[in-house]
């Protein structure tokens, strides 16, 4: 058996973090089902007849990343279908911008940003930091272990709204010139 180099607390905050992070995406394609479709028709990937039963899947794959979230035994597959969504919207956000299509929405559930490739390396290190979370199991925690990495996990999520939102500063600004 391959000995493990992620220390618990560190996996188990960074699947508290992704959790987070695909339950506010989740939420943005649910509860706005019909702009996330549209999002989705923007990108030109697949035919138009499809474009309803993929974001449903979209929607059910990105529940499911936070559903084996929750559950310790399941960390391992929350991390790495966390990292294949996160690598699949930066592999179509990168196909539109090499077709020069910059000015189509994201459709990422924060603020209205137009495709960049500053999204596509953020999906990126998404992605590995997701994989981060399959490092080490995290069962057997105490109540303190438990806050630490509840409170870990919030703390990532706040810098990434930050970061986030810079990012759609830096776009509107962008587009604004």
């Amino acid at each position: 058996m391959m000995e493990t180099f992620v220390p618990p607390l560190v996996a188990a905050t960074a699947t508290v973090f992704m959790a987070l992070i695909f339950a506010r995406a989740a939420l943005h394609k649910v509860f706005d089902f019909t702009a996330f479709t549209g999002f989705l028709a923007d990108y030109q990937l697949v035919p138009e007849n499809a474009v309803r039963p993929v974001a449903i899947l979209v929607a059910l794959a990105e529940l499911a990343v936070i559903l084996t979230a929750i559950v310790p035994a399941l960390h391992v597959v929350s991390a790495v279908l966390a990292a294949g969504l996160l690598l699949g919207y930066a592999a179509a956000m990168a196909v539109n911008l090499r077709r020069g299509r910059d000015r189509i929405e994201c459709g990422c559930g924060g603020a209205v940003q137009p495709l960049a490739w500053t999204l596509v390396w953020r999906n990126a290190v998404l992605a590995a930091f997701a994989l981060v979370g399959a490092g080490s199991s995290a069962s057997g925690f105490g109540v303190t272990e438990s806050a630490a990495v509840i409170i870990g996990g919030l703390t990532f999520f706040t810098a990434y709204l930050l970061a986030d939102q810079i990012l759609a500063n830096a776009a509107f600004i962008r587009l604004k010139r």
